[in-house]
């Protein structure tokens, strides 16, 4: 019989292929059989060493997946064997401050599943049932690996209270820049995209979305142009970088609103100016909802987000190590996956 495998995150830079092992769920719990999981920026982070004070090595990774269920434990209702199914990542406690006012999302005691406790990148992984989200029998499972991600697009959108025929910027245009920039799309906004790596800029073209190029272009004057002088509703910050931060402020219109999207882990400089000028909102938006999830379920099952255009390759487990180099390099990827569901490779490090 071949062994389950699983990657674990054992030190900086550092993944490791070893054993997985399936055991029975518990009441309330299901056990499933990861079948894509994504790599994301928070991951890359974890690669990095950057959150060791949060993950504890050896940790399981990954958060972003698609799969189906192997078994279900006591008192689960309404999921069955080889149902396809995603995960939303979020336990909380119910009892604190923030679960206490609705805000169950952002919980002051949030386990963040794949970061707090184990992860997606394995063969065999039990989870508590209340996080499952259904999915639809057409949607391919490959796709669906990218509801996660798009659900927190849905949530940023959401949150920035955009709306038909405003005009938007997304500043910065990787895998959540791209989904932004799509779903406010869909919301009937006109949207501006700004990337400066080129490779970033010609998928979001070919996807239908209008980009700018930083080195290249006079931003002030194309977004005077395009507003008419007047900025834009709206702008998202999906870049984590200082200069992202001045483009999406300096953009805005009177009475503006800034979306706080990337993760920046060191304090930034911030013209203060500028928003008591224009009176102008910054809006943090972080995680989603259960209903983030079954919008952004509805928009990937119905080609509103074209999945398959947004995974540039699709690796073995066994690969996983390879992969988080490839992104870290920076080269012409835009999201990887890994294929849980490939044949296991002998155990050993990687």
């Amino acid at each position: 019989m071949t062994s389950l495998l699983a990657v674990r995150y054992t030190a900086a830079r550092t993944l490791t292929t070893g054993p997985a092992h399936s055991t029975p769920p518990g009441p309330g719990e299901v056990e499933l059989a990861p079948a894509y999981v994504g790599i994301c920026g928070t991951d890359l982070h974890i690669y990095h060493g950057d959150m060791d004070t949060r993950v504890h090595a050896p940790a399981v990774l990954g958060h972003e997946m698609s799969g189906r269920v192997i078994r279900v434990g006591a008192g689960v209702d309404g999921f069955t064997p080889g149902q396809a199914v995603t995960v939303m990542p979020l336990r909380y406690d119910g009892t604190c401050p923030a679960c206490q006012r609705g805000h169950q999302h952002i919980c002051q005691n949030l386990n963040f599943i794949g970061i707090d406790s184990p992860g997606a990148m394995q063969q065999r992984w039990t989870v508590p049932a209340d996080t499952l989200i259904p999915l639809p029998d057409s949607l391919p499972l490959q796709h669906a690996a990218l509801v996660e991600p798009t659900a927190v697009a849905v949530h940023d959108v959401t949150r920035a209270a955009i709306q038909e025929d405003e005009q938007v910027l997304v500043v910065g245009a990787g895998p959540v820049g791209v989904l932004i920039a799509l779903v406010a799309t869909a919301t009937g906004a006109q949207v501006r995209v700004v990337e400066p790596n080129a490779h970033r800029r010609r998928l979001a073209e070919a996807l239908g979305l209008s980009v700018w190029d930083p080195a290249a272009d006079d931003l002030p004057s194309l977004v005077h142009a395009w507003t008419g002088g007047a900025g834009a509703h709206a702008s998202f910050e999906v870049s984590g970088a200082q200069a992202g931060i001045a483009t999406a402020i300096d953009a805005l219109a009177v009475r503006g609103r800034l979306c706080l999207v990337a993760i920046h882990p060191t304090p930034r400089e911030v013209n203060l100016h500028r928003f008591f000028w224009r009176e102008l909102t910054l809006i943090g938006a972080r995680l989603y909802q259960r209903s983030d999830f079954e919008t952004a379920t509805q928009l990937i099952a119905n080609h509103v987000i074209p999945a398959e255009k947004l995974i540039s390759k699709i690796v073995p487990l066994s690969e996983t190590p390879a992969a988080f180099q490839a992104l870290e390099a920076g080269g012409d990827v835009m999201k990887i996956l890994i294929d849980c569901t490939s044949e296991p490779a002998k155990a050993g490090a990687a």
